[in-house]
């Protein structure tokens, strides 16, 4: 059998990478500007600036890839668990057989993806305690230097100004910066921990309090205050903080960490300062009602000196009466000694005589008591004389009536019935069988005495093994 050179096909051939080349043609020629919503997963940064991730739906799978100079530009931070909407083009990596899409702009799904990312930081932020009241510093209530952080070309700055202008004129400090777009969040930031790293005293004088502002706009015009890096630097700032970004009825997460929120910034500039104006006139009541009380304080004490003035006498009157008195005073003084000396003898008497009585009663009452203690003495002595041989007598019985319970008990009584005590060498009453061994010397005590003897018999099993004794010598009989 011959072989028989195959049949040539009309399909054409092609290697690897011609089919792979042709692939990645037809993909980038079909796919080279798509819109793709999903959710992102698998998300990371390399330390290149790529950005690698995965956009998914409940069915399929896409893998993509921005590059660094696109990744900047993205306007958003792309988070695992964000649904976005992706518009790039799509190739092919034939060094795996792999499509991809590589994106050059992004943009978060609907209002609803958005306020679903900002909620879940907020939780996350919250938990770790960014936003507790006790972290919150007072306002001070006339600062002598404002910091304010917001764009130098808007309205807002000038609103701010004009307010302070009006209210309180103060020095202000103005840290230009973006107030939307890529790398806003990361320059507000940067102004509010700059304004905090001012040294007290310095060059460029520290401010006493702080202003964030911002005019109105959409939620995505306002998501630089919503981004992690501000809302931490505002919680961080040891200078009190006044968040007045949007209108008010804009909320972002910069409002809960600051010291202060502000519906707009103008209101921001008014919870800085005090009303000039109103100070100088509550000082200017203050200062009437602090005269009209001094002038009241016065005149009471004028008419308190007045009324004190007249109620005080002549001093000449003042020195006569003094005179009189003194003169009643020497003369009593001198009746007064015999008086007191006469009294005195008087009632030594009357002592002496009560003194005298006394001595009497307590000379009889002795008496009397010495004559009923005798006879208790002696009532006493003839009552212990007799009680002591009753005592004697009773204790006597009971002793003698102890010892016969006691001569009862004892098992000498049951020897004198013919019973015998057992005892090994050691002194210990042998009372089982089990404990005696054969050889062994033991001691026979009778009711009128003591003979030794040589145990006979077969051991018990159960016994312990006890010393052999000597061999008899025929000198004293056997027991058993």
């Amino acid at each position: 059998m011959t072989d028989e050179p195959a049949p040539r096909s009309n399909i054409p051939e092609y290697s690897v990478s011609e089919l792979s080349g042709s692939l990645r043609k037809t993909v980038e020629e079909t796919f080279s500007f798509v819109r793709v919503r999903g959710e992102i997963s698998g998300f990371k940064r390399h330390s290149s600036g790529h950005m690698y991730f995965a956009l998914k739906d409940p069915e399929a799978v896409l893998d993509a890839v921005c590059w660094r100079g696109q990744a900047s530009r993205l306007g958003i931070n792309p988070e695992d668990g964000m649904e976005v909407i992706a518009t790039g083009r799509l190739t092919t990596y034939p060094g795996r057989s792999k499509y991809q899409m590589v994106v050059e702009r992004m943009e978060l799904a609907g209002q609803g993806a958005l306020l679903k990312l900002l909620e879940d930081r907020k939780k996350r932020l919250m938990a770790e305690g960014l936003f507790a009241p006790e972290r919150k510093r007072p306002i001070p209530f006339l600062p002598d230097v404002i910091g304010v952080v917001t764009s130098p070309t808007g309205a807002v700055i000038r609103d701010i100004l004009h307010r302070l202008a009006e209210r309180f004129p103060r020095h202000v400090l103005l840290w230009p910066v973006a107030v939307q777009g890529e790398g806003a969040a990361a320059q507000v930031a940067a102004a509010i921990r700059g304004f905090n790293a001012l040294a007290p005293g310095g060059a460029v004088p520290r401010p006493d309090v702080l202003i964030v502002a911002r005019g109105g706009g959409s939620l995505e015009d306002l998501m630089a205050f919503n981004e992690e890096v501000v809302v931490r630097a505002a919680a961080e700032s040891e200078i009190p903080l006044i968040s007045a970004v949007g209108h008010e009825t804009d909320t972002t997460l910069i409002d809960f960490a600051s010291d202060l929120r502000a519906p707009t910034p103008t209101a921001a500039a008014e919870k800085a300062v005090p009303v000039r104006a109103e100070l100088i006139a509550g000082l200017a009541e203050q200062q009437a009602r602090l005269v009209g009380a001094m002038m009241r304080g016065l005149a009471d004490r004028q008419g308190r000196v007045a009324q004190t003035f007249r109620a005080i006498p002549h001093p000449r009157r003042v020195i006569e009466d003094c005179a009189r008195r003194l003169d009643d005073r020497g003369e009593r003084l001198d009746n007064a000694l015999p008086n007191l000396v006469e009294r005195r003898r008087i009632e030594l008497d009357r002592l002496s005589a009560r003194l005298a009585h006394g001595l009497r009663a307590a000379r009889a009452a002795g008496q009397a008591l010495a004559e009923r203690e005798a006879l208790q003495l002696d009532q006493l002595s003839r009552r212990l004389s007799e009680a002591m041989p009753r005592l004697l007598d009773d204790r006597a019985l009971r002793v003698e009536n102890a010892g016969k319970l006691l001569e009862s008990y004892s098992y000498r009584k049951v020897l004198e019935r013919g019973y015998a005590v057992i005892r090994d060498e050691h002194g210990h009453p042998v009372v089982a069988a089990a404990e005696a061994r054969p050889g062994a010397v033991v001691a026979v005590e009778f009711s009128d005495g003591v003979v030794q003897a040589v145990m006979q018999g077969k051991p018990s099993p159960s016994a312990p093994k006890m010393r052999k004794p000597p061999p008899p010598d025929g000198r004293q009989g056997n027991l058993l």
